[in-house]
């Protein structure tokens, strides 16, 4: 063997002791998750596979709407780590590029009419007279706050777009002018209200029906803002909403329903929200769960900054075609 060949496999043993010697019990800290309300479940079965692996890591997790989330951020700057949105947009609009350098599309959703076997015509509703069964003087209905929470904005879309879908003149006006008592800042607050009773159908993402086992009226692809190949007519929907500054309005539109992460780039804790997002992102290990909890994958979408994506992560994006 040559001096050559001994030279090169004594730097290869090496650097394999030394990988060895990073054992994942090396991360430690607290960990600042921020995260919109419809991830709620899986980010906790999430976190709780990833402190079997790293467990010196406190996972400290707030679920909110995502504007509420990226506005604990922006405006009450307050530490945080990761921020995943129901909506990649809001990490686009509110904190890129003064507060993160990219946003990471992850897993989709549609949104869905949730009820439960108590609710008023139960056993009648269905995808074809829904809007005629929420608009009953018996019947009351819940949704997000669209200046907290996309599922809020994304329900008004909906409706804008059931009307025109259904061929029903002046629907989406009835519907959002209709029980505006039960409007809530992000859409899970909604849920005590559907089980005590309070209300009988939330407009609400699919994912969190399927996570706590309750019925739910699937929607036509026109207007659930699930399918890509229906993006040119989910954008004519649009609504206002409360700008990043006090007293301005942003006009949002209708889109495909995708979900965005990001590093904050002042994360506190940066080793171990790099090592929490590789866990979240892969395949077999956080989008696992994800899947199955109604959350299905689009990794690799293409992403804007792809050149300031950490390394770890740069196997589950793809550059921005130009």
């Amino acid at each position: 063997m040559s001096i050559k060949t001994r030279l090169l496999l004594t730097a290869l043993l090496l650097s394999a002791f030394a990988f060895c010697q990073q054992k994942p019990s090396k991360l430690s800290g607290d960990l600042i998750i921020f995260h919109a309300g419809s991830l709620s479940v899986p980010m906790k079965e999430v976190a709780a596979e990833f402190n079997k692996i790293y467990p010196d890591v406190k996972i400290l997790m707030e679920s909110a709407g995502s504007v509420a989330s990226a506005r604990k951020i922006t405006d009450l700057n307050r530490p945080c780590d990761i921020l995943a949105s129901s909506d990649y947009g809001v990490i686009d609009n509110m904190l890129i590029p003064k507060y993160a350098d990219w946003n990471l599309k992850f897993v989709s959703n549609e949104l869905s009419i949730v009820y439960s076997d108590k609710s008023h015509h139960a056993a009648e509703i269905n995808a074809k007279n829904w809007y005629d069964v929420l608009m009953k003087k018996d019947v009351a209905f819940g949704r997000a706050d669209p200046n907290s929470d996309p599922c809020g904005y994304r329900t008004v879309m909906t409706i804008q777009l059931a009307e025109k879908y259904y061929h029903k003149p002046g629907l989406a006006k009835m519907i959002a002018d209709k029980d505006q008592n039960y409007i809530r800042p992000k859409e899970v607050d909604l849920l005590a209200l559907l089980e005590s009773g309070s209300i009988d159908y939330i407009f609400l993402y699919r994912s969190v029906a399927l996570q706590h086992n309750l019925r739910f009226i699937s929607l036509p692809d026109e207007i659930n803002l699930k399918n890509m190949a229906f993006a040119a007519r989910y954008a004519t929907a649009t609504t206002e909403i409360n700008g990043k500054e006090p007293g301005k309005k942003e006009t949002v539109k209708g889109e495909p329903m995708v979900y965005g992460i990001t590093l904050l780039r002042d994360a506190p804790n940066k080793p171990a929200a790099i090592a929490f997002l590789q866990f979240l992102l892969s395949k077999d290990k956080g989008m696992k769960i994800m899947e199955k909890n109604g959350q299905p994958s689009v990794i690799p979408m293409s992403i804007q900054n792809y050149d300031k994506l950490p390394g770890e992560l740069k196997s589950f994006a793809k550059p921005e075609k130009k």
